[in-house]
């Protein structure tokens, strides 16, 4: 077995089985289920959860004397539940076993990367020395999306008899996989009804309580041999029995093949009839596993990113992830990008800005989903331009979390675990989620070409963003500067000032500076827009000549703090105190979540000088060294590499990395100045999910902005692939761990192009007949050259 596409874990620990079942989970964009045991229900070691994307629900809760609502992507009905017992001819029935069982003697869980299939393996031995080889062999469709199946092959060796077996059809499910979410309501389903027809074929329908989605599961199991089954019906389940007869020389199979539909599905259909129709037609388990693999290796072939080692095992994961959760059906969805994936419950499955991190990689590979994921944020300019109208202002004001309508779904409350308070939240107010937005669109539109879409709903978005930002920002006559205040930044640590009245601080540095860009572009976009779109975009939005004057005068004095010689988070940061670094470390060990220690001490992290993750150095990611000196030039401030390096520098000492994203940028940020501890803060990135590095959070959703960001890394930091307009832009920053990379991808709508990076060397390729013209390159800023269709051509990056 090739082990560089296989993630396998050899034995079986129940402390770890949360963080096997995340990154075991199986996915085709549509749905996903986790990689969980089918012997087992929910409970405190294990959790079974089925996510259909953009499936929400929302309900009230009583949480410290007040009533909280809270949308959540809603854990769906257990297909996957199958319990079984030995029963010899020579002695009594066992046990239903499960690896909890303390006969279990050997346990493996293999998730083969290239096929997209999970396989279990056990081997259970009784005290007479009787033995039973389980294995579970699972997909989830990437050709079908409605589709999912499991095949579970028992052997008995040393003895003979019936394996009696149960396969479940459960509805009696309820979101509970997020400890700190424990009080809150987590009963989404209700209206169920289920049953078993004729054919066989198990089903159950049930709605969400107030989206009043429709959803319907069917489970056609068969088995080898066939024998009879006896049915048994609940409200909220069916169960089908099985009795199977074994001996050493007879294994016993059964397959359970699943279709899920919902009423969000389009065509629109009654889900419960489409879901009987397709699980009661759907081909043998093993006509799925060759179609299903088939469609992986479609994905991998247009995905493909190969670097060498252990890290590129890593990132073939990250990717493995990324793609079952936002795959080409997603393109046929209104979905955003879940930053936990379809892989758990944290952050309720909400939107953030992950797709800051995420549509850089997709936009290279699979534009058709980035431009989807874009409609997602253009469907809800709506619900946007009425909040910011709601504050008296203009424009577009996009949510912090988002989910099914657009409107603002941060919790007003959240818990701390180590005091076990809840505390008021201010998270809504990091405004900069509409840069990551806007960035993303400009981004999209320059490496695709695609008009349609920049003129039409692209220019809409950053149009409206660059008038949220317009009517936000306030001139400070003293400083001769435009302000923003009252934001959080993505620090999200500071939310307000120490001893203040109300929650909010001045002036961070990367809200304003993404802000003047955002008004930068929009006014570029306008003057580059055919004239008769252009009237038609000033008559529905309103950005006279006044405005416009004003958008530029922003974009040139936007104020941004400074002191000490390095770049402020934020207005007042270096006057805050210094935290005693050392000390903490050495009582608490890990400080990640410095703000729960510190509120549960009775203080506040708003009072020193310590971030949770990457914020002012989110510039870096964003803007490549030269970019942010230009940048800042156009703002009247000097940015040179001394400053940069301070400044990245000053921060690092005072991050605690309480997010999977902050060891990503910060190794970004070293890499791009050929840092020396760039390559630690890189592999932290690769390893937060994989190696659980924030303790116990992977196993509720993966982090699917950081495994994308690597992906990114590797493209856009390390071989520093800018494609524009004007040809690809590839200035490599040379990386001892990371020698050779390569990369293939779809620029300017033609599939193909293929970029591979060695010790000093570049090759680009171009598939045949896929540029009219060829394709031109600049080479680390300045060497020009040009790569006709059907040509690869290698350029030295060292020496001349």
């Amino acid at each position: 077995m090739n082990t560089s596409w296989t993630w396998a874990f050899n034995d079986y620990d129940p402390k770890k089985e949360r963080l096997v079942e995340a990154l075991c989970a199986l996915g085709n964009g549509r749905f996903a289920t986790r990689g969980a045991a089918p012997e087992v229900s929910a409970d405190t070691v294990h959790y079974p959860g089925t996510y259909a994307a953009g499936c929400y629900n929302r309900l009230s809760s009583k949480v410290a004397g007040k009533s909280v609502a809270n949308e959540d992507l809603v854990n769906l009905p257990d297909w996957l539940r199958l319990r079984y017992r030995c029963v010899p001819e020579d002695g009594p029935t066992g046990d239903w076993l499960t690896p909890d069982d303390p006969s279990l003697r050997h346990h493996k869980t293999s998730l083969d990367l290239r096929g997209g299939v999970l396989t279990r393996r056990m081997l259970f031995q009784d005290g007479h020395g009787r033995r039973l080889g389980v294995t579970h062999t699972r997909l989830v469709h990437m050709g079908d999306p409605y589709l999912a199946a499991q095949r579970t092959t028992f052997r008995a060796y040393g003895w003979s008899g019936t394996i009696e077996a149960e396969a479940i059809l459960d509805g009696n499910v309820t979101n509970a996989g997020v400890e700190r979410y424990r009080d809150l309501d987590g009963h989404h389903l209700t209206g169920h009804r289920a049953g078993v027809g004729a054919d066989g074929v198990a089903w159950l329908s049930c709605r969400t309580s107030a989206s009043r989605i429709g959803i319907g599961v069917a489970v056609r199991t068969v088995s080898r041999p066939i024998v009879a089954t006896a049915t048994s019906c609940t409200q909220t389940a069916t169960t089908q029995t099985f009795r199977l007869p074994i001996s050493r020389n007879r294994s016993a199979t059964v397959v359970k093949c699943a279709a899920l539909y919902t009423s969000m599905d389009r065509p629109q259909g009654d889900p419960l009839s489409r879901a009987v129709e397709a699980a009661s037609h759907a081909a043998a388990f093993e006509v799925l596993l060759a179609s299903h693999r088939a469609a992986w290796k479609r994905l991998w072939s247009q995905g493909e990113v190969n670097v060498p080692g252990e890290a590129g095992r890593i990132l073939r994961l990250h990717l493995f992830h990324v793609l079952q959760t936002l795959s080409p059906h997603t393109a046929e969805m209104d979905v955003g990008v879940p930053a936990r994936g379809l892989h758990g419950e944290a952050y309720r499955g909400h939107v953030f800005w992950d797709e800051l991190f995420v549509l850089p990689y997709l936009t290279l590979h699979f534009p058709e989903v980035a431009r989807a994921l874009l409609m997602y944020r253009h469907r809800r300019l709506p619900a946007a331009r009425t909040a910011a109208r709601r504050c008296g202002l203009r424009g577009a004001m996009f949510p912090w979390q988002s989910g099914s309508s657009g409107v603002e779904e941060t919790q007003t409350l959240h818990l701390n675990p180590r005091s076990g308070r809840w505390l008021r939240d201010h998270s809504h107010l990091q405004r900069h989620v509409g840069s990551a937005i806007a960035w993303n669109v400009w981004r999209y539109g320059q490496t695709t070409g695609d008009t349609g879409f920049i003129e039409g709903p692209g220019a809409e978005l950053l149009l409206d963003i660059a008038r949220y930002w317009g009517s936000v920002t306030i001139f400070d006559a003293g400083r001769e500067r435009y302000r923003i205040r009252g934001v959080v930044g993505p620090d999200e640590y500071h939310d307000a000032y120490p001893e203040a009245q109300g929650p909010g601080i001045d002036d961070n540095a990367y809200t304003n500076v993404t802000a003047a860009w955002t008004l930068a572009r929009a006014r570029e976009l306008l003057d580059r827009l055919p004239e008769a779109r252009r009237r038609e975009l000033v008559e529905q939005l309103g950005p006279d000549e006044e405005t416009l004057d004003r958008w530029e005068d922003i974009s040139r004095r936007m104020y941004v703090p400074f002191h000490a010689g390095v770049i402020s988070q934020f207005e007042g940061y270096g006057s805050l105190a210094e935290l005693d670094w050392q000390a903490y470390r050495a009582r608490y060990g890990d400080i990640r979540r410095l703000d729960r220690i510190l509120e549960a001490e009775g203080d506040t992290v708003n009072r020193y000088q310590a971030s949770k993750q990457a914020d002012t150095l989110m510039l870096g990611y964003l803007f490549r060294p030269a970019e942010l000196r230009a940048l800042f030039g156009r703002l009247g401030y000097r940015l040179d590499d001394d400053v940069w390096r301070a400044t990245a520098t000053y921060y690092l000492n005072r991050t605690s990395h309480g997010s999977t994203l902050s060891s990503l940028v910060h190794g970004w940020v070293l890499a791009c100045q050929q840092g020396a501890d760039a390559w630690r803060y890189c592999e932290e990135a690769l390893l937060s999910d994989v190696a659980d590095i924030q303790g116990g959070t992977t196993g509720e959703g993966v982090h699917l902005g950081a495994m994308a960001g690597t992906l990114d890394l590797i493209e856009r930091g390390i071989a520093g692939l800018e494609a524009g307009p004007g040809g690809l832009l590839i200035d490599p920053v040379p990386f001892r761990e990371v020698p050779r990379s390569s990369f293939t991808f779809c620029y300017l709508g033609n599939r193909g192009v293929r970029v591979q990076l060695l010790p000093g060397r570049l090759g680009i390729s171009v598939p045949a007949s896929s540029l009219a013209s060829p394709l031109p390159v600049c080479l680390a800023g300045a060497r020009l050259a040009a790569v006709a269709a059907g040509e690869e051509r290698w350029f030295r990056l060292t020496g001349d």
